[in-house]
């Protein structure tokens, strides 16, 4: 029994100066890379995908960027539908941070997101891919507001200005 306690102590020991050694020789190779072969490496780790699978294969979660050019984290039910997306608007959208909540239909039947210069915070609420309630700080004064809309599509206004 002593025997593999110190075989196992001497091994551990050299593993780590084996590792030690290997780390230090990439550090030194990396620092020693052409900087046009280090873009191309950078390109690769932006472009990758992760994705967390499930014990039966499927995909229930993923990092990666949307088809709009935001990062975002997609999660997915047993069905494969999305149901839980958070990350960042594109560009165009002044990359806002968001959480959506999709509805088994993948359409989105909550959004919490920053808006307008001021980034202020917003909440809407769907039902079948029409807005239902908004509820957030105006855009442009801070101020709070609520409006809420008809099945008829009317809207009305419980408070603040929108």
């Amino acid at each position: 029994m002593r025997n593999f306690f110190v075989a196992g102590l001497l091994s551990g020991f050299l593993g780590g100066l084996f590792g030690a050694y290997v780390l230090t020789h990439l550090e030194r190779v990396g620092s020693r890379a052409h900087p046009s072969e280090i873009r191309e490496s950078q390109q690769e780790i932006i472009s990758t995908r992760i994705a967390l699978v499930d014990g039966v294969g499927k995909v229930r979660a993923q990092l990666a960027m949307s088809p709009g050019g935001g990062p975002g984290i997609f999660f997915y039910d047993t069905q494969g539908r999305s149901r839980l997306e958070l990350g960042l608007y594109s560009p165009a959208e002044r990359e806002y941070p968001f959480v959506v909540l999709n509805d088994t239909q993948q359409q989105a039947a909550g959004i919490f997101r920053l808006f307008g210069g001021l980034e202020t915070p917003v909440l809407v609420l769907k039902n079948h891919g029409r807005d239902r309630s908004i509820y957030g700080l105006n855009p442009n004064s801070t101020e709070p507001f609520l409006v809420n809309y008809s099945n008829e599509r009317g809207k009305g206004s419980a408070f603040g200005d929108f």
